[in-house]
């Protein structure tokens, strides 16, 4: 069974505004017992105090993970603007002539070399 995180040492770090070493200490971890509230004198709400700290450093770490989809999402979303805007590339060779334009342009080829006057 895993050792259960010592209330009133993660109230004194969070006292000591030592919010890292709290994490480290088990703050997440933290269940209320029935006794907590007696371990701290003139500290009965340490319990409760602990809690919202928990809840608060969920909320922000639900925000910061909306923040990065949304990030990510809207790198997303510009990509495909870009994408959609940008001109097709350029073909890498030049497209063949259909066979009656290539039969023509052979015959003037075929003219503009014959020698003249003959």
């Amino acid at each position: 069974m895993a050792r259960r995180p010592d209330p009133v040492a993660l109230y004194e770090r969070l006292q000591a505004d030592d919010l890292d070493g709290a994490l480290l200490a088990g703050l997440m971890d933290y269940v209320p017992d029935a006794a907590d509230a007696c371990q701290l004198p003139g500290h009965a709400d340490l319990p409760d105090r602990l809690q919202a700290v928990q809840r608060q450093l969920q909320r922000a770490w639900q925000a910061r993970e909306r923040y990065r989809d949304r990030a990510v999402r809207l790198a997303r979303r510009d990509a495909e603007r870009d994408a959609r805007r940008s001109p097709p590339p350029a073909p890498d060779h030049t497209p063949a002539l259909p066979s009656a334009a290539a039969a023509i342009l052979a015959r003037a080829k075929a003219r503009a070399a014959a020698p003249r006057g003959s």
